[in-house]
């Protein structure tokens, strides 16, 4: 019987085997109770071509201090940053990598605020 965190990897990692024959930058999410986690990594998987979250120090005192970054708002922000941290890096275009997640909440918050900024995917 599988875990539940089992479970969730091995839908991750079914997305990712899809996500890497379309030859397309992946917009990563990770997300844990208190943070939320985003990086754009590079169409073969060997970069990160850019990064942002909860955890950084700019953004923790934006937010409010600690315990803010666990909201569906610190996640839209993530989202924010890191849409124009990619597109600094010369990538207009990604794949949504949710890890598993299900697409709703802080994850689809995540996303629509990347949308908003000018990511596409």
């Amino acid at each position: 019987m599988l875990t539940k965190k089992d479970q969730r990897v091995r839908r991750a990692r079914q997305t990712r085997s899809r996500i890497a024959q379309q030859g397309v930058a992946r917009l990563m999410v990770h997300r844990t109770n208190l943070h939320i986690y985003a990086a754009v990594v590079s169409d073969d998987g060997t970069k990160v071509l850019a990064a942002a979250s909860t955890v950084q120090k700019d953004l923790r005192q934006e937010l409010g201090g600690a315990g803010k970054g666990g909201n569906a708002d610190a996640a839209a922000r993530v989202g924010k940053l890191i849409a124009e941290r990619a597109k600094a890096a010369g990538v207009e275009k990604v794949a949504f990598d949710r890890s598993g997640f299900a697409y709703h909440g802080r994850v689809k918050a995540l996303a629509d605020a990347a949308r908003e900024a000018g990511l596409q995917f």
